[in-house]
């Protein structure tokens, strides 16, 4: 049985939540999302909560069991609250700031990187450190990812973009000999 798949979703205020076939459709006041579960599970919504169950009894059916339920309360968290990761970035010289609808970074190169964000995303910058809010769990990550691999962290100095959350482990440099 899914321990994750057994737990029911519950619905905050404001977020209300519809099926229309095979299709899960949560929105709030401004956004909606769809979730397509081409009924692999069987959605139930009642007393402000979803609850999903399996369809059949082999392996396949629990996994999509418990990964639909992941997806779907990604999608309710994101309308409600939304998702944040945050980016340190480290380094003689290392810029970053938004204009418009471009995250400028300056980090080390000859020339600067224009990162496009994307509608949903929201990113600011202060000082050094990036933040990166939405209400899409997934691409949250994403964005995240992409601007951290334009200058990963390095062992010796820890110049580079890392994550907040993020430890690098340190290498000792070069030592003289006698």
């Amino acid at each position: 049985m899914s321990r994750i798949g057994k737990l029911p979703i519950a619905l905050p205020a404001g977020i209300e939540a519809k099926l229309e076939g095979t299709k899960l459709i949560i929105k709030n006041s401004k956004e909606t999302k769809e979730l397509e579960t081409f009924a692999r599970v069987a959605i139930e919504i009642k007393d402000n909560s979803i609850v999903m169950s399996r369809i059949g009894e082999d392996k396949s059916s629990s996994a999509f069991w418990g990964t639909y339920r992941a997806l779907a309360n990604n999608m309710v968290l994101g309308l409600s609250t939304g998702f944040t990761k945050q980016l340190i970035f480290n380094g003689v010289g290392y810029r970053a700031a938004v204009k418009g609808k471009v995250l400028e970074l300056n980090l080390g190169f000859s020339h600067p990187i224009n990162f496009e964000i994307p509608a949903e995303i929201t990113i600011t910058v202060e000082k050094n450190t990036i933040t990166i809010k939405g209400s899409d769990k997934q691409l949250v990550g994403q964005v995240a990812a992409e601007i951290r691999g334009y200058r990963p962290p390095e062992p010796y100095k820890g110049k580079g973009i890392k994550y907040a959350d993020e430890h690098i482990i340190r290498k000792a440099g070069k030592t003289a000999k006698k």
